[in-house]
């Protein structure tokens, strides 16, 4: 049986944080597919991989992203149909995605739907560097040292999701896909006493990137992207130069 699907993080928008090897995933395949929530929208992988390879060429498959389970498990049938089709042919076939391809990725429910489509066709992945990477060096802020710890959360149904790892001071906490609970996620910090040092970062790496304190930004609900740094307590404001 012919065919193989690779998933490919590309980063967290900026086109200069692609990796040599995905870079080279993508050239070698004979089919790249981007998400994206409409047929004729440019999706935002596909607009990074755009940048850094233009005579690549990329096709749309739609993804529902928001919406109700039975929206999403649709949508991801018809992708992973169209996909089946290319694997059928023999085709090697990549699927970009933001960041990487095992955090907070579409890629694993393509994958899932197109194995029990067809089984035992081989599936690998290329890591990706990951918006809190890009937000850190932005920002100048050491995510870990020594013997602390990283919790990573996705705020998408709420600000509750930072109440269990904000109990321990000692860890990073990483916040995805909170943006439009911005301004909750702030006084959730502040009554914890770890508003002071916390970062945002919105956009990274296209045009109208913000990146700066949270207290700075939560005046307001931020894109759906949009990532939160929080280091521990005990490096609360720390930066390196």
């Amino acid at each position: 049986m012919g065919g193989s699907l690779v998933g490919v993080g590309v980063g967290p928008g900026d086109p200069e944080l692609i990796t040599v090897r995905a870079l080279r995933t993508l050239r070698k395949a004979d089919r790249v597919f981007s998400p994206t929530m409409a047929v004729d929208a440019v999706g935002r992988a596909e607009s990074i991989v755009r940048q850094a390879d233009p005579g690549l060429a990329v096709e749309r498959l739609v993804f529902a992203i928001t919406g109700d389970d039975d929206t999403r498990a649709v949508a991801h049938g018809k992708a992973a149909e169209r996909a089946v089709a290319c694997l059928d042919a023999g085709e090697q076939v990549a699927f970009v995605t933001l960041g990487d391809p095992n955090v907070y990725s579409t890629f694993h429910h393509l994958a899932a739907a197109v194995l029990e489509r067809r089984p035992g066709t081989p599936v690998a992945t290329v890591p990706g560097i990951m918006a809190f990477q890009e937000l850190a060096a932005r920002a100048g802020t050491v995510v870990l040292d020594g013997t602390q710890t990283l919790s990573m959360v996705s705020a998408v149904d709420g600000a509750e999701a930072l109440d269990g790892p904000l109990g321990d001071p000692e860890a990073t906490l990483v916040v995805y896909k909170g943006g439009r609970h911005l301004p909750e996620v702030s006084q959730r910090l502040q009554a914890a006493g770890r508003l002071d040092g916390a970062v945002f970062g919105e956009l990274l790496g296209l045009p109208g990137e913000l990146v700066g304190p949270v207290g700075d930004h939560a005046d307001r609900p931020a894109t759906y992207l949009a990532t939160v740094l929080v280091p521990p307590a005990t490096r609360s404001g720390a930066r390196h130069s």
